[in-house]
Parts: C-alpha cells; structure tokens; sequence
C-alpha cells in the first residue's frame, strides 16, 4: 500500500508518499480501505517529534479516517466488509489502508460523503470529551472556546449551541470571527485587536464565563482564571504557548474554580468506545437533521499531504484539512 512516511522529524518536507506492506487485522480490529483522512496539530507535533505514538500505535501519522470495510477479525461482529465507516485511529491515517478497533468505528452518517465523515472522530471525540463530559456545559451556560476558527473550535461552538448553551470564542481575524458567528457564536472576539478578558466580562455584566475551552495555554492560563465565573471550568486540552506559567490560586479558591486538562490518543479503547456510544446517541441525529455539520476548510491528494501541514501550521483555515485518497 501506498503511505505518508517521516523520513526524519522537521518541517511539512520530511513526509513522503512511499510503499510498504499492508496491514493486518488482530482481535477486535477491522482493515479499512481509506477514502479520507483528517489533519489534526497533534500530527504536525509527532512529525516535528514531539508527540510519538503510544505504544503498540501505527508510526505513520493520522488519527481520522473514513472508508470502507475490507476485512475483520473473526470475533468482530461490526461492522461487517463492505459497510461505510469512519473511525477515530491512534495512527496509521494516511494510508490506503488502516486498521482500526471495531469499538471506535462509527456508521457515516447518512447523506455524509467520505470527507465530511473523515472530519468527525478526532474533534467530535475531543469536544464531547472534554466539553460535556469534563467541562460538564449545560444549557443556559456560558461557554468560551479558544481558537473557534479551528477543527476542534468549529466543532465546540456547534454543539454547545446546539445543547443551548451562549457561546463566545476567540479568533485571529475579522474573516475567522465572521466565520464563528456564522456557525452560531453570540460574541466572537479577534484576540488580536481586543482583550477577552474585558469583551467577555462586558458581555456578561462582569459575571464571567461558566466554562474555558483553552487550546492555547501561556499566559491564557491566568486570564482565563481571571474571567471564570464563579464554580466555573477550565479545560485545557493543548498548549500552543506552552504550558510553564504563573497563576493566581487565590482567585481559583475564591471563586471555587476547576481547573483540569486531557489527551485522548493514549487513553483506553473502552474510555473511547463510551464516547463513541455517546455520540451516537446525542451528535448523530444532530447531523441526519442538518443541524451540525463539520467545516471542511480544503481537502488534498494523499501525495499533498506536506502542503496540507503547511496549511495547517499557518493557521490560515477555517475548520478541517482533510487528505483525500
């Protein structure tokens, strides 16, 4: 089969399509003949060599794809070869083929292409862990996500709309923060030009935000204490500024404050396969009646998968890069 390989840790020019064998299936895993894959930034730190693989994970980057079934272990009862999957990997995405645990494939849902589904698990899985497990958003909250215009950004103002809560975010240009209201943000405020500290704090009569979504880390981490409401959350799920800071604690016991943070790629295939099921259950007629969807910014070729990094590091796009195949 055809693949994306790091030849070294560097920039997007060190990914090259080569050949190598095709996968096979262990117990519980189904092989998947891809026809889409998304980009995430957790590959562009893994080909920088910051972020490896957790053990017993595929080297080749991608953690999002969708296609077809073409074989299963003999325990798997489904999907079955032919169905329509997509499926949320620990590696192994950009590539013809893939194997992925039967637990943490999911039916594409209905009138979804193959892109449109390539878009879903690694940021639909990542926002409803972290926002409504985690973060435990209800409606009539307020909400802040950091970076909106992002992947996981397009995907967190959609659901916490969609669940009632008022969603404010974070973007870096006119253009992005139109984008974030146009997805359905009450309040989307470019951190270039204003301070969302004071635009969040007028917005809510001083009161401040029930719950942070924060991508950013940095000195985010002490404003965002500083704009917590009281019992509020803050959920940091990466750290674009790094994560070493100074911050006031007093705030955080005065204001009974909860601050806490998950990755997803190394944690159990049972602790991803219940959030798999809750998707199912409360994302998936969200998307047959056209009230969510993912935003797909461009789609490449397979062999353009150096350009798509590129893209993906400039943080040009508004919502998914994803890798055709």
């Amino acid at each position: 089969m055809n693949y994306i390989n790091t030849t070294e840790f560097g920039g997007p020019e060190v990914l090259a399509l080569e050949e190598q064998e095709s996968p096979t299936t262990a117990s519980g895993q189904v092989l998947i003949k891809v026809k889409a894959a998304g980009i995430n930034r957790p590959d562009v730190f893994q080909r920088a060599g910051f972020y490896p693989p957790p053990p017993g994970a595929s080297d080749i980057p991608g953690l999002e794809i969708a296609g077809e079934v073409v074989e299963i272990a003999e325990d798997v009862s489904w999907p079955q070869p032919g169905d329509q999957v997509c499926a949320l990997v620990s590696g192994g995405g950009y590539a013809e083929l893939c194997v992925a645990d039967a637990r943490l494939c999911l039916p594409i849902p209905e009138g979804f292409s193959h892109i449109q589904a390539a878009a879903i698990p690694e940021t639909f899985f990542t926002v409803w862990s972290n926002v409504f497990d985690r973060g435990q958003l209800k409606a009539g909250e307020k909400i802040l996500i950091h970076g909106g215009s992002s992947g996981i950004g397009t995907t967190a103002i959609q659901l916490a709309k969609a669940f009632g809560a008022t969603v404010f975010v974070t973007a870096g240009s006119p253009e992005k923060c139109r984008a974030c209201i146009g997805l359905g943000a009450d309040l989307a405020i470019n951190y270039k030009e204003e301070d969302f500290v004071a635009e969040c704090k007028k917005a809510t009569d001083d009161y401040g935000v029930d719950l942070i979504l924060d991508m950013v880390a940095g000195d985010y981490i002490s404003r965002n204490i500083g704009l917590a409401a009281p019992d509020g959350r803050i959920v940091i799920i990466a750290g674009l500024q790094g994560f070493k800071v100074e911050a006031d604690f007093q705030a955080v016991m005065r204001n009974r404050l909860t601050i806490t943070g998950s990755t997803l790629r190394a944690r159990s295939v049972e602790f991803k396969a219940k959030i798999g099921d809750e998707l199912k259950k409360h994302v998936w007629p969200l998307f047959i009646s056209g009230e969510v969807k993912p935003v797909i910014h461009k789609v490449f070729p397979l062999t353009d998968a150096a350009e798509a990094h590129r893209m993906m590091e400039s943080s040009s796009h508004i919502g998914k890069i994803i890798l055709k195949l």
